[in-house]
C-alpha cells in the first residue's frame, strides 16, 4: 500500500491469529512519512487489547454477570484476585504484540480500554484516529 496511512490500529487478542494480523500489518501497510517542512504528524500504528471488565458465568447459557451480582454484594477479594488474573494475561498479551514490533524494529502507541463490549472498538478508533 502506499505510505499514505495516518493511523493503523490492529486489536490483540493473544490468539496466534490477531499476532499473524499485527505481523502482516507491519510488513505490508504502509505509514504517511510527512515532508519535512508538514505539519501533518507522521503516521502510527497502535495496537488496540479490549479487556472486558472481570465476569462470572452461570447456567448453561448464560451471559456475563459482573462480580456482585445482582444485588451489588461485592467480595473484593475475588475480584481483586480476577483483576489480577486480567492483568497479568493483558501484560503477556502485549509483551507478545511488542516483541513482534521490535524484532520488526517497528515504533507502536499501545492502547488498553476496558469496555463491555467489543462494538465500542468504533468509538475508539474515532477517537485513535487524525
Amino acid at each position: 500500500m502506499t505510505g499514505n496511512l495516518g493511523c493503523v490500529i490492529v486489536a490483540v487478542d493473544g490468539s496466534e491469529e490477531s499476532m499473524d494480523a499485527l505481523r502482516w500489518a507491519l510488513d505490508n501497510l504502509k505509514l504517511r512519512v510527512p515532508a519535512p517542512d508538514s505539519i501533518e504528524p507522521p503516521g502510527c500504528f497502535t495496537i488496540l487489547h479490549v479487556q472486558s471488565p472481570p465476569s462470572i458465568a452461570a447456567g448453561l447459557n448464560p451471559g456475563a454477570i459482573p462480580f456482585g451480582g445482582p444485588t451489588d454484594l461485592e467480595v473484593p477479594a475475588f475480584t481483586a484476585a480476577i483483576e489480577a488474573h486480567q492483568r497479568k494475561i493483558t501484560e503477556a498479551i502485549l509483551e507478545h504484540a511488542l516483541k513482534i514490533c521490535s524484532d520488526k524494529n517497528v515504533r507502536i502507541h499501545i492502547s488498553l480500554f476496558l469496555i463491555y463490549c467489543s462494538r465500542c472498538i468504533c468509538s475508539i478508533w474515532l477517537r485513535l484516529s487524525y
